[in-house]
C-alpha cells in the first residue's frame, strides 16, 4: 500500500490506499462513492482497520488525522475506541437504532405497530440504561399497560419488547432478555368474540360523524380488515362500478380483491373530503389512531370488550344467518387461499378456494346489501 502525506492534493490523485506519514495510522482510500478516512491499530493481538468518515465536512484531512490522533491515544491506553461498554446507552436511543434498522424490514402497518408500543407503551423505560431495565421493571410496565389499555395491548408490547431485545443481544448491547419471564395476559378469548345485535346497536349509536366512525362503519358493512379500510386510498375505489379494488400488495392472502359495495357503504365513501396532498380517504396517511379512538367509542357504546377484528367475524356471522351462502361470504372475505379457514364453522376454501375464481360480483353485491338493510334495522 502507498504510503506519504495525506493532504488535498494527494487525496484528489488517489486511487486505492494511502497511509499517512506524519501520523502512523491513520489513512485513506478511494472508493467508488468517495473516499474516507481510516485508523488502523493493534488490539489484543488483532489488526483492526475502521473507518472515521467520507472526506467532505466536517473530515478534512487535517480534521481526521487529529481525530485518528484521539483514537490511537485510546488504544494506547489499553482500549478499543470502537466498542462501547454493554448497556452503556439509553433504552430509548436503542430504540430508535432499533425502528431506523427495521423500518426495511417489517412491513408497514407492522413498523407503525411496533413504533407505537416502543415509543408510546414502553415510554417510562426511554431514560433507562439497558443495563438497568430487569424483569422486574418489564413485568411493572406491562401490569401498568394492562390496566390501562386492556390485556391485548400487554400481550403486544410484550412481543414488541422481546423482539427489540433479541436484537440488542445480537448487537451486543446487553447479554439477557429481560421480558423472558414475564406472563402473557389471557386476551379472553376475543376470537371467538360475535357482536350481538344489542351491541350492534349501542355501537352504531356510539359513532359520530368523524373519520374513524366512519372507518368502523365501513368495517362493519363489508366485512373487511382495519388496515385494509383505514389505509384505503381513493385510487383503490372504482365509484362508476361502485366498488373497492384492493390491489394484491394490499390483501393478506396477495390476491386482487374487488369488492361490491352496498348504497350505504358507498354513501360514506362518497363523502369523504378529497385532498391535494394525499391519496388516502381518512387523513394524510393511513389511519393509525386507533386505541384512542376505540376507546372513546367504547366508553360512549358501554359494552364488552371486543375487537374491531370482531366486526369482520359478526359480519360473516350474520350474513350467514341472513342465508347467504358460504362460497359467497369467502368472496366478500377474500379467502381463496387454499389452507385459508373461514371464519364460519365446518367451512374451507380447499380446493373449491384453488380452482374457482368465480368473482360472484353480482350475488356479493346483493348479500352486502341485504347485510347492510338488515344494519339499518338493528340501528334504527
Amino acid at each position: 500500500m502507498a504510503t506519504g502525506k495525506v493532504t488535498i492534493s494527494s487525496i484528489s490523485k488517489l486511487q486505492g490506499w494511502l497511509w499517512d506519514t506524519t501520523c502512523v495510522g491513520f489513512g485513506a482510500r478511494r472508493q467508488t462513492n468517495g473516499c474516507f478516512y481510516y485508523v488502523r491499530y493493534q488490539h489484543n493481538g488483532s489488526q483492526i482497520v475502521k473507518s472515521i468518515g467520507r472526506h467532505g465536512a466536517p473530515w478534512t484531512p487535517d480534521t481526521a488525522r487529529t481525530r485518528a490522533r484521539e483514537l490511537l491515544g485510546v488504544v494506547a491506553g489499553g482500549n478499543d475506541p470502537f466498542v462501547q461498554p454493554l448497556s452503556s446507552e439509553g433504552f430509548g436511543v436503542e430504540v430508535e437504532r432499533y425502528l431506523e434498522r427495521k423500518r426495511a424490514l417489517l412491513k408497514p402497518r407492522s413498523f407503525v405497530e411496533t413504533t407505537r408500543h416502543l415509543r408510546k407503551y414502553a415510554l417510562p423505560l426511554h431514560k433507562l440504561r439497558l443495563a438497568q431495565i430487569d424483569r422486574r421493571t418489564i413485568a411493572v410496565l406491562l401490569g401498568q399497560v394492562e390496566t390501562a389499555s386492556g390485556p391485548i395491548a400487554r400481550n403486544r408490547l410484550r412481543s414488541s419488547l422481546s423482539a427489540f431485545y433479541a436484537w440488542a443481544i445480537q448487537e451486543g448491547l446487553t447479554e439477557t432478555n429481560p421480558v423472558t419471564g414475564t406472563g402473557m395476559a389471557d386476551e379472553g378469548g376475543s376470537r371467538d368474540r360475535v357482536l350481538t345485535q344489542d351491541e350492534l346497536r349501542k355501537l352504531w349509536r356510539a359513532l359520530g360523524d368523524d373519520r374513524f366512525s366512519d372507518i368502523v362503519r365501513l368495517l362493519l358493512l363489508t366485512g373487511q380488515r382495519r388496515n385494509e379500510i383505514g389505509a384505503l386510498q381513493w385510487s383503490e375505489v372504482d365509484l362508476k362500478r361502485s366498488m373497492i379494488v384492493l390491489p394484491a400488495a394490499r390483501t393478506k392472502n396477495k390476491r386482487l380483491h374487488e369488492l361490491p359495495l352496498s348504497h350505504q357503504a358507498l354513501a360514506i365513501l362518497k363523502r369523504q373530503p378529497h385532498r391535494n396532498s394525499s391519496d388516502y380517504l381518512f387523513g394524510e396517511r393511513a389511519f393509525n389512531n386507533w386505541d384512542r379512538r376505540k376507546q372513546e367509542v367504547d366508553q360512549r357504546a358501554g359494552i364488552a370488550p371486543y375487537r374491531l377484528h370482531d366486526l369482520r367475524r359478526t359480519c360473516a356471522t350474520m350474513l350467514a344467518e341472513l342465508g347467504v351462502q358460504p362460497h359467497y361470504i369467502e368472496a366478500i372475505l377474500n379467502h381463496y387461499s387454499r389452507s385459508a379457514t373461514l371464519l364460519l364453522p365446518g367451512h374451507r376454501a380447499g380446493v373449491a378456494g384453488t380452482y374457482n375464481r368465480a368473482k360472484y360480483a353480482d350475488e356479493v353485491r346483493s348479500a352486502l346489501q341485504r347485510w347492510a338493510d338488515h344494519v339499518d334495522k338493528i340501528t334504527a
